[in-house]
């Protein structure tokens, strides 16, 4: 570890900005927090929100992150942290694409070098990070819920801050969003939800009668008469709060008359809406926070926003712009490995397709990744076939659980961190009802730069318990056709597969569709000494060991175990009988994943090996490239070496 953090603690130490780069940000290579920009008049915050834009871009043209999304809110965040006296206020991130301006803003600048790397800033906001990130933002759809807590706990313990939840970037579409917003409209607060709709059709206003309307609905005047007739009728007892709810949507509803707005589902939760308006005009952005600031009673102020707003590769495609990797800022060229091994989600995509055109019945269900895991190619060819439900795991799992009760062979793929949002729908509409689905977990195990609220660690753990499901993990790509293939056929039940982000081992890859026995493991290499059982990927990392033990005299028999659920048996009494030493090795939590059931049946069955489990171990792991991170956990090659050399201790 020291070796590995020295360097980087002495980078750490420098500063980004030189004199050339002063001139380059004569405004923000002088804010160091929030308080510093209050300090700048209103005219001079354009110029603030070019040079953060163009600071964005230059660091990560180098240093990669999600470019598109920050790009678009710079000038909501400069104008919130102008407005509001953060970090006293509370501004919650819905998701932590949009918030690099808000970590440049907030004392992070010189160090923004160093985000996402091992030891450096954390790749989303965290209270750990900072006082100005006041809760975690890495999974979607979490920011009305947590923003809501914080504004009820300050009512509670008599705080007089603003709390302002921003959510965005397709957010809305979770269902948690949508159980906030319905809290938002029973308990007291004063919240203020900001909507930054950069690809939504959300009551698009437009024409001269919708600006008087929002000059109307937000003018201090208008406000101030609304607020005491309301305490007036509250004081003599005709308003109470079932009758202020009714006095809010009956106001809303008067203003879609008299001015032609179409309803939307904020009114009809009592919460005051505002907008849309632009969210690139900062100066607007700032007179519109000033006037609804201290309104009471829950609101919600509408932005329309670009995602890329800026860098005009961004602008014209979001997508693959959302996290570009290295590029060049002058062609707007990305600089894209070409490596000779495909990616394990371009296998997947690819084999989908294959099987939808063996088998009608198949059909692709995602939230909103399609992209991401490749589903893309499915739809593409049979786009009748194919499903994107948005941000929403757990509907995406019940959805594909009643395409199955209906004949359908569904194939749902969903990153392994974010089905963690999806487990009450797993075990009740799908596991017990024994329907036949398969459920891809992508991004399995340790995902790297994205860091803990993205590694996709904890999946073996928290399925191995469910009755009645298959849990696979492929050794390699064509063991993932296999598999897949294995998945589709008549009664298999909810059969899941996991495996990890970017590129596998073969060139060679498109083998047979062939079935394999489910629950049954494989040889890959015999002998005598160690039993080392894998599951997944990782075994193929660790398969060079067997000859770099027989360099120091072990005979290492090498098990691919392919299943976690249903564990090869057979294969367990053979080596529990046959072996002294067994080391097991996978890229999930220890707690609850392979070396758990294999310690478990040896102990229910009167093996008594020495048994030492590799995995991760029961704490968070940071963010970093898998090498290092696969390091620090002990789950490297070399470290799993060691492992099996230090059982020649105990003398063969």
């Amino acid at each position: 570890m020291q070796i590995l953090c020295a360097p980087f603690h002495i980078f750490c130490k420098q500063k980004l900005f030189d004199m050339s780069e002063e001139k380059k940000y004569p405004l923000l290579q002088g804010i160091d927090s929030p308080a510093d920009l209050r300090r700048l008049s209103e005219e001079q915050l354009p110029q603030l929100c070019a040079e953060l834009r163009d600071f964005i871009i230059e660091s990560l043209a180098n240093n990669p992150g999600h470019f598109a999304s920050s790009l678009g809110s710079v000038e909501l965040t400069v104008a919130l942290h102008y407005v509001y006296a953060t970090p006293e206020d509370k501004i919650v991130w819905d998701v932590g694409h949009q918030a690099y301006g808000h970590k440049i803003l907030t004392g992070r600048r010189d160090r923004f070098g160093t985000n996402r790397k091992f030891g450096g800033l954390k790749p989303f906001p965290s209270p750990d990070e900072s006082e100005y990130d006041s809760f975690v933002a890495g999974h979607a759809s979490n920011s009305i819920s947590a923003a809501l807590g914080l504004d009820v706990a300050a009512r509670l313990q008599q705080h007089d801050r603003h709390v302002i939840a921003v959510i965005g970037d397709g957010s809305m579409s979770g269902g948690l969003a949508y159980e906030g917003l319905n809290n938002v409209s029973s308990s007291p607060n004063n919240l203020l939800i900001i909507l930054n709709d950069n690809n939504m059709s959300i009551d698009k206003s437009v024409g001269g009668m919708s600006k008087l309307l929002i000059s109307m609905h937000s003018s201090k005047l208008y406000n101030k008469v609304r607020f005491k007739i309301a305490r007036a009728l509250t004081k003599i007892g005709l308003l109470d709060k079932e009758r202020a709810n009714s006095l809010t949507r009956f106001n809303n509803g008067l203003k879609r008359l008299l001015f032609g707005q179409r309803n939307n589902i904020f009114e009809g939760m009592s919460a005051r809406y505002f907008g849309p308006i632009d969210g690139h005009d900062v100066r607007e952005l700032v007179r519109m926070l000033n006037l609804i600031k201290d309104m009471h009673g829950p609101k919600l102020l509408h932005i329309h926003t670009v995602k890329g707003k800026g860098y005009e590769p961004a602008e014209k495609n979001a997508t693959v712009w959302h996290q570009p990797g290295i590029f060049d800022i002058e062609t707007g060229e990305r600089i894209v490995s070409t490596g000779g091994t495909p990616r394990f989600q371009d296998v997947f995509g690819e084999t989908l397709l294959e099987l939808a055109k063996l088998n009608p019945n198949v059909v692709g269900i995602t939230p909103a990744m399609p992209s991401g895991c490749s589903m893309n190619i499915l739809a593409r060819e049979m786009p009748e076939r194919f499903f994107d439900v948005g941000i929403a795991e757990g509907h995406a799992v019940t959805f594909s659980a009643g395409l199955a009760r209906g004949g359908a062979m569904p194939f749902c793929n969903i990153y392994s961190s974010f089905m963690q949002r999806g487990y009450d729908n797993l075990i009740h509409d799908a596991a017990l009802q024994h329907v036949n689905m398969v459920l891809c977990l992508d991004r399995a195990g340790i995902v790297g730069e994205d860091g803990p609220t993205h590694h996709g660690v904890f999946d073996l753990a928290y399925l191995y318990p469910v009755p009645d499901i298959t849990i696979a993990s492929p050794y390699d790509e064509c063991e993932l056709r296999r598999l897949m293939y294995t998945a589709q056929l008549p009664d298999k039940g909810t059969f899941v597969i996991r495996y990890p982000r970017g590129c596998g081992s073969l060139t060679d890859w498109r083998c047979p569709l062939e079935a394999v026995e489910v629950g049954k493991a494989r040889c890959i290499s015999p002998g005598d000494d160690v039993a080392m059982l894998t599951l997944g990927p990782i075994g193929k990392m660790m398969a060079p060991l067997v000859d770099k033990a027989k360099e120091h005299g072990i005979s290492v028999a090498h098990y691919d175990m392919r299943f976690l659920k249903p564990l090869d048996k057979r294969l367990l009494d053979e080596v529990g009988k046959r072996f002294k030493y067994i080391i097991t090795v996978e890229d999930g939590a220890l707690m609850g994943g392979l070396g758990s059931a294999v310690t478990s049946y040896m102990a229910e069955r009167r093996y008594s090996p020495i048994i030492k489990c590799i995995g991760i171990p029961d704490k968070f792991i940071e963010h970093g490239t898998t090498a290092e991170l696969y390091s620090l956990c002990g789950m490297d090659a070399g470290s799993v070496l060691d492992a099996i050399l230090a059982f020649n201790k105990e003398q063969f």
